[in-house]
């Protein structure tokens, strides 16, 4: 199993990604959040320029926020810049999403968006539908080398339901998924493995990372340091950010386990006094994935930080990676909260006793 870093886009993310490459991790990923983040083809552009062997992924990026062409433009720019280094990571949206006030990409949206970056990507004339009209569209002078569409850009798909996996599947694409919870995420590589397998693809040549925020834990120190909460906080929260939305934008499956009920609706009491109302959003996640809120330090409880994330002792911690390898992850990626670029040797110490 490989590893590798999820990041909130910076300008200057090429810092942490180049300490990440000298340290063997071995991916990148870029969070695409236009509002609490800076631009992820930015900042993976400057990435490229600074580095030579790790690989650098949109993660992930999302259909709505800029249209096919443009994003495979993108694409074919950076790979221009790092050949055959560049992951094309998808998904239907959350943060990206909600901070804009809307839900999720439809799946048959978010297909036909791969559809048309990948067929631009190969170097394809197809036709695209824009502004109501069907229309052929193609790059119409790759051979110039402005752009790179050579050199293979993999294709990613974020999917936590079955029809996600179902499409990823189809697609023959790589997968990523969210995995605090160690028996629910190998219940869930399982049958990501086994729609592979029936849509004719080998799981030994597909890509399924497991993705988690979360905290190498000291020798007794408790869940609820100051450290862990900066460092893990912002990871197990979202899963509150998440509940109290779940009537205006549905459920994006990162269910907190009963006994975290009462926890939700404390949350719930100060959700309800975020202003303007018909936008609670806007204070909703801000900070997501990056920072705690004033608000938020006294709901962010060692439970909820045990149950969110992976957050223990280097030694627990490599057992649960070594139990992700063993169910079927080749790629674990932690993220590495903002502001605290230590995390990454602090990771490397765990994955180098794997």
């Amino acid at each position: 199993m490989d590893i590798g870093i999820n990041l909130a886009t910076s300008a200057d993310s090429w810092k942490v990604v180049q300490r990440a490459e000298a340290l063997g991790y071995s991916r990148a990923w870029f969070y695409d959040t236009q509002l609490l983040n800076a631009d992820m083809f930015v900042g993976m552009a400057a990435a490229a320029m600074q580095t030579s062997r790790i690989r650098l992924a949109t993660g992930v990026l999302i259909p709505s926020n800029r249209i096919a062409p443009v994003a495979a433009s993108a694409l074919a720019s950076l790979n221009a810049l790092a050949p055959g280094r560049i992951d094309f990571g998808v998904s239907t949206g959350f943060t990206a999403r909600r901070t804009l006030g809307l839900g999720p990409v439809k799946l048959a949206d978010m297909k036909e968006y791969i559809r048309i970056v990948q067929g631009l990507l190969a170097g394809d004339t197809l036709e695209w539908t824009f502004e109501e009209k069907r229309r052929k569209i193609r790059f119409l002078n790759p051979e110039i080398g402005v752009i790179n569409i050579d050199d293979p850009i993999p294709l990613h798909i974020s999917a936590l339901g079955p029809k996600g996996r179902a499409l990823t599947a189809e697609l023959g694409a790589g997968w990523m998924y969210t995995a605090a919870n160690i028996p629910t995420a190998s219940a869930a590589v399982a049958e990501m493995r086994s729609a592979w397998r029936e849509a004719g693809h080998d799981p030994a040549t597909r890509t399924a990372t497991a993705i988690a925020g979360g905290c190498v834990l000291a020798e007794g120190e408790p869940l609820d340091s100051p450290r862990v909460k900066a460092q893990a906080g912002p990871h197990a929260t979202i899963a509150l950010h998440n509940l109290v939305e779940l009537a205006e934008f549905g459920d994006m499956g990162r269910p907190v386990p009963p006994q975290m009920v009462p926890l939700v609706e404390r949350y719930r009491e100060i959700y309800l006094k975020y202003e303007p109302a018909d936008a609670r959003y806007l204070s909703n996640h801000r900070g997501h994935l990056m920072f705690l809120r004033p608000e938020e330090q006294a709901l962010c409880t060692p439970q909820l930080i045990a149950s969110t994330t992976l957050t223990a002792t280097r030694p627990e911690l490599q057992d649960r990676l070594r139990a992700l390898r063993d169910a079927g992850y080749n790629h674990f990626s932690i993220n590495i909260r903002h502001g605290h670029p230590q995390m990454l040797e602090e990771w490397a110490e765990v994955f180098a006793g794997i």
